[in-house]
């Protein structure tokens, strides 16, 4: 298995040099020089890890054996799970991980995959993953990492933009090789602070004198999108053994999505064998996804809202690059010269033709918050079902369309780290309360329990506090990791 680059169609290198690195240094993300195919028919029998471990032997051909097993063993029983709601409607819970995000779906399996691909190709410097975060892959990363041997984390987050328990979840993480570092901005300005640090050729210098090389935790790598290609795997697979559908019945899936990682993982999965009908991408009020994927044009240039969903508050969406490359015929000069338009102009468009492609896969809808609410509110009512604000945007999508065929909605977190948005909805009283009595009284007010790792952020010592400008990422990291 060798991968390229979404930017350079010269770049060869080794699955395990894809994951070590990252990104490549044309700016590039590292896609599979040939999509692998898997038939889920073979993976029905397997619990959830044997059919994430095959999907990393898919991908890796480097020793894998192993890492999925260890990495689910830490999760709180079924790491996926897909609950019946009607006949119609399946809910594929993401967040039995150690955060209570989908973000654990794949950053308990790379701190256990990055080791193996070192040794792989011999590297023995020190790995700095670099994260920029809306909210729960900072977390997920600072946890997964935490005491890794060879690894330091340093997550970026945007010090307004993360909901109060998302960031005194990473502000107060323990672990001796964790940093989280607030920006005075957006994830977007998070994001391409991080990207510029990976494409200066001074920093990297710097770093490598001091025995450090960069690497990243988010979904640009792609040992952190393998992992969630599993999950689709495993709920088609769920369905046929529940009776729910027959073999090679065609499903739909709704997901809650900002940067484009977890649908392009569904698109892989599709592309893959997984019989999908449709992936029908949810965004919220920031709805940039949704107006390009019914348009194809690409379009940063609007306000920037900040939502109840703040994970998927994002504009520039960096995994949908790896689809206009396969939707472009991988076209690399092409992919270079629209991401160097959105870079210049804040916009691109695709071709009648790539657009028809989308839409053979794709649909689209978003929630703005009203809706959001609303959406938590009937699905509580109807099913007695508790949803975060991130699902209640898939929810909404989905109920937007007639259920023609089995629909699963995508839910990304534990509605307890959204608990005065999630009060509010119900129709509970949450005016006046502290975040951490908002989580009591949701606990109340519905008879579910909280995870007990939810509520001891707001009692342990904030060990993170430092603000920075976006601009300075940079120079901060030379100076804290001796560039």
């Amino acid at each position: 298995m060798k991968y390229t680059s979404t930017r350079a169609a010269d770049v060869r290198v080794s699955a395990a040099e894809a994951v070590v690195r990252g990104l490549s240094d044309d700016g590039g993300l590292f896609v599979p020089v040939e999509l692998p195919k898997l038939d889920y028919r073979t993976l029905i029998d397997l619990d959830y890890a044997g059919r994430a471990d095959a999907c990393l032997r898919a991908f890796f051909d480097f020793d894998t054996a192993g890492v999925a097993k260890e990495a689910y063993a830490t999760f709180d029983g079924d790491p996926a799970p897909v609950v019946k709601l009607d006949d119609s409607l399946f809910v594929l819970e993401l967040w039995h991980g150690r955060t209570h995000a989908f973000k654990d779906m794949a950053l308990s399996v790379l701190p256990r995959l990055l080791p193996r691909a070192k040794s792989c190709v011999g590297e023995k410097d020190k790995t700095l993953i670099l994260v920029a975060t809306s909210g729960d892959t900072g977390k997920a990363a600072l946890d997964g990492f935490k005491d890794a041997d060879g690894t330091d984390v340093c997550v970026f987050y945007p010090t307004d933009g993360v909901s109060r328990v998302q960031k005194l979840a990473m502000q107060t993480q323990d672990g001796e090789n964790v940093l989280a570092v607030g920006i005075a901005g957006n994830f977007d300005d998070a994001q391409t602070a991080v990207k510029k640090a990976f494409a200066d050729a001074e920093l990297r210098s710097g770093l490598a004198a001091a025995g450090v090389k960069l690497s990243s935790a988010n979904s640009i790598n792609i040992g952190r999108l393998v992992p969630q290609i599993a999950y689709y795997y495993s709920a088609y697979c769920d369905l046929i053994n529940s009776g729910e559908i027959k073999p090679g019945e065609k499903i739909d899936f709704v997901v809650p999505t900002g940067n484009f990682g977890n649908i392009l993982a569904g698109w892989y999965a599709r592309e893959m064998g997984v019989p999908i009908n449709k992936l029908v991408c949810a965004s919220n009020r920031n709805n940039v996804l949704t107006d390009f994927i019914r348009s194809g044009v690409y379009d940063v240039n609007r306000e920037f809202y900040k939502t109840e969903s703040p994970s998927m508050d994002i504009l520039v969406s960096s995994n949908l690059e790896r689809l206009i490359f396969e939707l472009s015929g991988r076209d690399c000069a092409l992919v270079g010269s629209r991401m160097k338009e959105l870079a210049e102009t804040g916009r691109y468009s695709v071709t009648q033709s790539e657009l028809d492609a989308i839409h053979e896969a794709f649909a689209a809808g978003f929630a703005d918050d009203e809706d959001t609410e609303n959406a938590i509110a009937d699905m509580f009512d109807e099913y007695g079902y508790l949803i975060d604000t991130h699902t209640a945007a898939a929810y909404h999508t989905a109920v937007q369309r007639e259920f023609s065929r089995p629909t699963v909605v995508v839910s990304t977190a534990n509605p307890f780290k959204f608990a005065p948005a999630v009060l509010r909805a119900i129709g509970e009283r949450a005016d006046g309360l502290s975040d951490e009595k908002q989580i009591e009284a949701l606990e109340e007010a519905t008879a579910a329990e909280a995870p007990e790792s939810l509520k001891e952020v707001f009692v342990k010592p904030v060990r993170f506090d430092e603000t920075i400008a976006a601009d300075e990422i940079i120079p901060f990291i030379q100076k804290r990791f001796g560039a």
